[in-house]
């Protein structure tokens, strides 16, 4: 049974690659698809059997909106023109800034927690390397593509 789903899931992840070619569909529509191709890897890098992903996938969707979340609120942080503003607004953004980074710490920490609830602590320690094997497979085929990042024809091109 675990190899039956070991092989559907990696018959999933390649039947979605081709959503790395990130083809005219609509944004949505991409994030869905490349949502679920993570989902099917870590699936499978992490060995998930039926009953841990039923426990798993809820608290990893949750880590995984709050961790979005600060991310949001910490590139409205990003000054991108600091003579734009005063002394003190700079130093409002570094702190909340900080602050943010502090959040995501404790978050990480809290869900470190709730995953050794659910997976084995060498499932947990797969699953952050997956999730780093996984966005850099992203950016790598990203770049990769024809005319590289969008809007910047020679990114991905030495020059």
């Amino acid at each position: 049974m675990k190899y039956l789903l070991r092989s559907f899931l990696v018959l999933m992840l390649l039947a979605v690659a081709p959503v790395f070619s990130f083809a005219q569909t609509g944004r949505a529509e991409r994030l869905s698809q490349l949502e679920n191709a993570k989902i099917a890897y870590l699936t499978d890098k992490i060995s998930l059997t039926q009953d841990q992903a039923q426990k798993f996938w809820p608290v990893y969707n949750d880590f995984t909106n709050k961790r979005r979340e600060l991310n949001r609120r910490m590139r409205q942080l990003r000054i991108t023109n600091p003579d734009a503003l005063t002394d003190q607004q700079i130093r409002e953004n570094l702190t909340q800034a900080m602050d943010l980074r502090q959040q995501e710490v404790k978050l990480e920490k809290d869900y470190l927690d709730k995953f050794q609830k659910v997976l084995s602590i060498r499932q947990v320690g797969k699953l952050y390397a997956a999730e780093r094997e996984f966005t850099r497979e992203v950016i790598k085929r990203v770049a990769d593509r024809p005319g590289g990042r969008r809007g910047n024809p020679t990114a991905g091109h030495d020059n």
